[in-house]
């Protein structure tokens, strides 16, 4: 895709696009200092290390909030949750508006030491470090993009921006911070980093099972008939959980993780298999629950048992959710950029949001790939691209006739 803006729209946009190239350096900068701070899903004292630091960077650049929230993680990185007023030059600030949702978090999967292992780095139009794609660069853009509304006395809407730090392990403590949050606002972008550029209109939900099989232990060699062999159990189940995958539907079952017995001349009294799921749509989820409630075991002296939730909900393409996309890719069109769309395999917090009748908007972070990987990386072109474009986006989402789209 094309990632180098050429506004053919308004001089607004256009004056957007150099005041984000002209600061490129300052982000690049900032988003250093982001990177190179380890931040592991399961470390606390990592995240409440950097926590305080981000939260006076975001006072620094957009100012103090009319509202602010930390809400305890427990055991898991804390909550942010902020709000500004919204801004209407040459006229009341629109402090009585419908906010707009910015989703982010600052957990990543990688584990304290990496970023000695592996600093943030820049060679050419490529950024690489630990977490810089998924999604350190996304809360960077969309500080960028409301600072650059507010240098060049645009509108924007009210915002709310919550910063979490337990994505990457399914959200357990934010969860319902993120949804209260979500009430009463028009719409949500989530500033998860992009699929080659795509911004994301659906997502997958995802479920996290566990079936456990209770045997009866006996020696393999002299009492191989009292025996019950729970890893027997959980090898045919796992075969029958397999079979529950239905590719042309966008239904996806994986058991990824078994375990079981203790040693090789005894039979198995106990083991365990891990499953992850993946739907495209609510009528799947419930087909892969009435099959997990029918699941019995093969020898009746066994017991097989399940227990298990669906992490995320599906994010499926809704009319709200295609109309946001069609203001975004309108926008983008007049910075002489194309912005495709797609559906993807992997969940996130919009997900959460998705599910409440919230028009949602996601990917609209990095361009990049290697999410996860020891390939991360970011393209600085798409910084750029896509800070301008979350803050013209931001900009449409402020006039009077947004209103009517979203």
């Amino acid at each position: 895709m094309n990632t180098t803006p050429t506004p053919q729209g308004e001089p607004a946009a256009a004056s957007v696009c150099d005041w984000v190239a002209d600061h490129r350096d300052t982000m690049l900068d900032e988003l250093a200092r982001y990177v190179n701070t380890d931040t592991p899903s399961d470390d606390k004292e990592c995240l409440d290390a950097i926590l305080p630091r981000l939260e006076s960077w975001l006072e620094c650049a957009l100012g103090t909030p009319s509202a602010r929230r930390r809400a305890d993680g427990g055991t898991y990185g804390d909550t942010l949750v902020w709000d500004w007023p919204g801004a209407r030059p040459g006229g009341p600030d629109d402090d009585a508006g419908t906010p707009v949702l910015l989703l982010c978090h600052y957990d990543t999967v990688w584990a304290k030491g990496t970023v000695a292992q592996r600093p943030f780095t820049i060679e050419g139009d490529r950024a690489t470090g630990p977490g810089v794609f998924d999604m350190k660069a996304g809360l960077v853009q969309a500080v960028w993009a409301v600072r650059a509304l507010d240098a060049l006395g645009l509108p924007r809407p009210p915002l709310r921006l919550v910063l979490n730090g337990d994505e990457e392990i399914g959200s357990p403590t934010s969860r319902p911070v993120i949804e209260a949050a979500a009430e009463g606002v028009r719409a949500a972008l989530v500033f998860e980093a992009s699929a080659d550029g795509a911004v994301k209109t659906a997502r997958k939900g995802v479920g996290l099972f566990r079936v456990t099989a209770t045997g009866i232990e006996a020696h393999a060699g002299l009492d191989p008939e009292k025996g019950v062999s729970a890893v027997d159990e959980i090898a045919r189940a796992v075969l029958y959980l397999h079979a529950l995958a239905d590719p042309a539907a966008g239904t996806t079952v994986n058991v990824g993780v078994v375990s079981g017995g203790t040693r090789t001349n005894v039979a198995a009294g106990h083991a365990v298999a891990h499953i992850d799921v993946r739907v495209a749509d609510a009528r799947e989820a419930e087909r892969i629950d009435r099959a997990l409630a029918a699941l019995r075991p093969h020898d009746p002296r066994a017991v097989l048992e399940w227990d298990g939730e669906w992490n995320r909900p599906v994010m499926e393409r809704t009319p709200g959710n295609g109309r946001l996309y069609a203001l975004a890719r309108e926008r983008a069109a007049g910075l002489g950029v194309d912005l495709p769309e797609c559906s993807v395999g992997g969940a996130s917090d919009g997900n959460f949001v998705a599910a409440l009748g919230i028009p949602v908007l996601d990917g609209f972070g990095a361009v990049g790939a290697g999410a996860h990987a020891r390939e991360e990386h970011i393209s600085l072109a798409g910084m750029t691209q896509r800070t301008a474009l979350a803050a013209d986006v931001l900009r449409a989402l402020a006039t009077r006739e947004a209103a009517t789209v979203v």
